[in-house]
């Protein structure tokens, strides 16, 4: 995970499938991941 920005697509390695945020999140991380991404967790904007 980038530590100072977001990631907006992310294609899967094994699959080939993009994902994408989810209505309301900045970022795949945001969305699929276990904690929110590091700008969002330091209280900064997202993207």
């Amino acid at each position: 995970m980038p530590t100072t920005a977001c990631q907006f697509f992310y294609e899967c390695e094994n699959c080939k499938t993009v994902l994408k945020p989810k209505e309301g999140d900045c970022c795949v991380f945001c969305s699929y991941g276990t904690v929110a991404c590091p700008p969002i967790q330091e209280n900064k904007n997202c993207c």
